[in-house]
């Protein structure tokens, strides 16, 4: 195999490199993305970024793109309001038509919590592991599944979607979904800044909340543990069906010291049973570049599936 252009499409910035198979990250190269503007606004500046790196060495484009992806089309089947229309907008065929690329290039769409988990699998925390919990906390609560087969996103592509369980301690939060009582309503870094503005009205970031429970404020103490349990006591109902090999938890929350680690596995182990009691809770490795890998890692394995 050759190399592949990767793609992080976020909803303020789209991040795109080449990715060689043996896991070599080319320059990082971004633009804003204008999420606001429709899907062929979005289409368009991806296409101007990439363009300069698609040579005859490259086999394929990956992109990791939020909302709810059909793999098999590129087409996104559900998102949130962060991309005006995104629902219903084909990728691949909007990409293969801006860049003119024929039908010996592959052209893969992932989720983009999908792709993390696809990275870190592969060159990251879960690498060596046959199967992997991806969670991933930041402005929300997302997650991704691998098993011994590859990337499981599930009958209707929702597989791994922890920030939308029912969790205790979220009762009457409401989500970004819409629905009362998620995860996401309660662990989220949106959530956790709510949540402390509300009971100190003092309105702090993510990061000074935790800084803030780390000297020993009370209040912030409190919120920072109630959204680590929220995640843990998830998890755990995720480890007990889906038995991984281990969890990789990554994204902006999980960057925070023990005052939230502490909590969450605490939780996490407190909810299963003794044979899965230990399983091993781990900081994603790849940070910023996890969903790069991953999008390269989406076309290697097309490539791989349509060459042996």
């Amino acid at each position: 195999m050759r190399t592949a252009v990767a793609v992080d499409l976020g909803g303020s910035k789209t991040a795109a490199a080449v990715v060689s198979a043996d896991g070599t990250l080319g320059e990082v190269v971004t633009v804003a993305t204008p999420a606001a503007e429709g899907p062929d606004a979005v289409l368009d500046a991806v296409a101007r970024l990439i363009r300069p790196l698609l040579d005859d060495d490259v086999a394929g484009v990956g992109v990791g793109t939020a909302g709810v992806v059909d793999a098999a089309t590129g087409t996104i089947v559900s998102s949130t309001e962060t991309f005006a229309d995104w629902v219903g907008t084909d990728l691949v065929t909007g990409l293969r038509d801006r860049l003119g690329l024929g039908a010996e290039r592959a052209v893969e769409v992932r989720n983009d919590v999908d792709a993390h988990a696809l990275g870190e699998a592969w060159l990251g925390a879960g690498r060596g592991h046959a199967s992997m919990l991806m969670v991933a906390v930041g402005t929300g609560v997302g997650g991704g599944v691998i098993l011994p087969g590859g990337l499981w996103t599930g009958a209707h592509r929702l597989a791994g979607e922890i920030g939308h369980i029912p969790t205790p301690g979220a009762d009457g939060l409401r989500c970004a979904c819409g629905r009362l009582g998620h995860l996401e309503a309660l662990a989220a870094g949106p959530a956790i800044e709510r949540r402390y503005a509300e009971r100190s009205g003092v309105a702090l970031s993510g990061r000074e909340i935790v800084a803030r429970a780390e000297e020993g404020d009370a209040v912030a103490q409190d919120v920072v543990r109630a959204a680590a349990t929220g995640l843990g006591t998830a998890i755990a109902g995720m480890v007990t069906l889906l038995d991984p090999s281990c969890v990789v938890v990554g994204g902006g929350v999980a960057q925070s010291g023990p005052v939230w680690w502490d909590p969450l596995r605490a939780a996490c182990r407190a909810q299963l049973v003794d044979l899965v009691s230990d399983i091993e809770l781990l900081p994603a490795e790849l940070g910023s570049h996890a969903g790069l890998y991953g999008a390269a890692k989406a076309v290697f394995d097309t490539i791989h599936l349509h060459t042996r």
